[in-house]
């Protein structure tokens, strides 16, 4: 039998060149090997690629939850770069709407959450709890991605999250994405959040990469 093309990273010439991508820049990196590039840019030069008309949309589900607003302005970024890609569809929802349908009907993730007291939120916890044992066995090998608003850390949640997704046998394709806001009084901790252009820079990567592997298969 002959061997998966990506699993095993033999391609033809002009063939997209990505093996299991370690992190955001990776996958970006592998993508721009691809004959489809821009000369000189590390751009994907989409016209360039084949595009089947009979497709089907591809579906990224960005669950959230924010009470002093960093986290939702860190998952909007990664919304409005994952809408870059035209093959898929984004749905951004807060975890308190969404469900086990919605994991379901969906072809990657990307979970947006605060860590509080060393640990992710409430309302998130609260999502995982209602959604594990319904979509458990039945969305197996999805791709998804972390973003975490930390005050100082971020590890803590996103290890609770991620030990999550390895029970539901979910693949990463990148490192969970961390912003440390600094926050460390009472007063700060609870007062609204703005986060620095370069870091929703980042998210905004994130989420555009993440769509690119949908859209083109890659996860």
């Amino acid at each position: 039998m002959a061997k998966s093309p990506i699993a095993h990273g033999i391609f033809p010439r002009g063939e997209l060149r990505v093996i299991f991508a370690r992190d955001a820049n990776s996958v970006h990196d592998a993508l721009a090997t691809s004959t489809a590039a821009t000369p000189g840019t590390g751009t994907l030069d989409r016209a360039a690629m084949p595009v089947s008309p009979f497709a089907p949309m591809k579906k990224l589900l960005i669950v959230h939850h924010s009470l002093t607003g960093g986290t939702l302005q860190m998952a909007q970024a990664a919304a409005r770069g994952a809408r870059r890609e035209p093959g898929v569809a984004v749905r951004l929802e807060a975890a308190a709407a969404s469900g086990p349908q919605a994991l379901l009907e969906a072809d990657g993730y990307l979970f947006a959450s605060p860590e509080n007291l060393a640990a992710m939120s409430g309302l998130m916890k609260d999502f995982f709890d209602r959604t594990y044992y319904g979509v458990l066995d039945r969305i197996q090998g999805r791709a998804y991605a972390v973003l975490i608003c930390a005050g100082s850390d971020g590890t803590n949640a996103a290890r609770q999250i991620e030990r999550i997704a390895t029970g539901w046998r979910l693949r990463a394709i990148a490192p969970p994405l961390i912003v440390c806001t600094h926050a460390q009084t009472p007063e700060a901790i609870l007062a609204p959040k703005r986060i620095d252009a370069a870091e929703l820079a980042r998210c905004e990567e994130l989420g555009a990469t993440l769509a690119a592997g949908l859209s083109l298969g890659i996860f």
